[in-house]
């Protein structure tokens, strides 16, 4: 290459250095999102709070089945909560920066740095399943006294979509997963390997 070609390319690779450092830093910007989603979990944490003081505040007007929605709602903010951390977590580790500081904690979730995209997309699936499975259930409770939503209907609907959308994932995961098999196997062009 000529001296006057190498001239002529170095300005183009610090421009193009610099837009990718640029691009690369640019995940920051995603973290105000996870802090949003940290002051999400504390106001769960106050409606959780104070779904329990309603149940555990002695009164005589609850019957069993108030007992059971109150228990419901409990537990559908519990699965949500679960549900922002595995976000939380996930989504900082695979798309910002590894969390440093629970690398040698004795409490670190199992799971931690090892949920990929794929595997954070079934576990929000699944969570929205398992918590539409919650609203649904304390709908059907509740139509039992004469109360039925008048939406409850659509509340199935939807509850079918996600139980659909999650097989749908899970089918394009395990295709996914076969193709990449096929491909390791014989090769990226199709031919055998060697």
């Amino acid at each position: 290459m000529s001296a006057e070609k190498k001239r002529n390319v170095r300005p183009i690779k610090a421009t193009e250095k610099g837009f990718e450092y640029i691009v690369f830093s640019a995940r920051w910007l995603l973290a105000p999102f996870y802090l949003g989603m940290v002051v999400a979990l504390v106001v769960l944490l106050v409606k959780f709070l104070e779904e329990l003081w309603h149940l555990v505040l002695p009164h005589g007007d609850l019957d069993a089945s108030q007992v059971v929605l109150t228990v419901l709602s409990l537990v559908d903010l519990s699965l949500i909560a679960n549900l922002l951390i595995i976000v939380i977590f996930a989504g900082y580790e695979n798309f910002i920066s590894k969390i440093d500081v629970a690398k040698e904690h004795p409490d670190r979730p199992s799971w931690m740095g090892k949920v990929d995209y794929g595997g954070l997309k079934m576990k929000v699936i699944g969570s929205l399943v398992a918590i539409s499975s919650i609203e649904l259930l304390k709908d059907f409770i509740e139509s039992t006294h004469g109360e039925a939503p008048n939406n409850i209907k659509w509340r199935i609907y939807i509850h079918l979509v996600f139980l659909a959308s999650g097989v749908l994932f899970a089918l394009m995961d395990w295709i996914s997963a076969k193709r990449e098999v096929l491909e390791a196997d014989h090769g990226v062009d199709g031919s055998s390997a060697a």
